[in-house]
């Protein structure tokens, strides 16, 4: 697997509100079950305050085959309504583990249907070959990686941030 350099260091609180979009070139790889689930160099991810990146992968590079419609929805005051995906193989289901936008609201247009990961609901996400951590808390499904610096929202006691 090609790994790339990560960028330089930078603070989740230099991210903006609304949140922006922008490509990521790295090599992003979810993991579970002894299955790739979801391999590209394409993924866009949402930067927004408070929250480590949440990287979004193209639905061509998805096993959309192992995931599962969930009957979950959720929405966001910026993208809109999220569907969410159970990531199923063989007998081993992870409940809830990815979301997408089917239709998202502007100016987030293309993340339509690329997929999302919860990382602490898979075996291993990882963005230039470096397993990422999950972001606190049941709700968001941010990506932490050597290069981004919190305090990161979604913690014990942060729901008023």
């Amino acid at each position: 697997m090609a790994t790339h350099e990560m960028p330089p260091a930078e603070s989740v609180w230099d991210y903006p509100r609304p949140p922006a979009l922008r490509r990521d070139p790295r090599q992003i790889v979810v993991e579970c079950a002894g299955e790739t689930i979801a391999a590209t160099t394409r993924a866009l991810k949402i930067l927004e305050t408070s929250h480590p990146p949440v990287f979004y992968v193209p639905p061509a590079d998805v096993r959309t085959d192992l995931l599962r419609a969930a009957a979950h929805h959720s929405w966001c005051e910026w993208k809109g309504g999220a569907e969410y995906w159970d990531v199923v193989v063989g007998s081993d289901v992870r409940l809830l583990a990815a979301w997408s936008y089917p239709a998202p609201r502007p100016p987030y247009e293309q993340l339509a249907d690329h997929v999302a990961f919860y990382a602490g609901r898979v075996d291993r996400c990882a963005v230039a070959g470096y397993t990422v951590r999950p972001q606190e808390g049941d709700f968001y499904g941010g990506w932490i990686t050597p290069e981004v610096r919190g305090p990161f929202k979604g913690g014990a006691r942060t729901a008023g941030w």
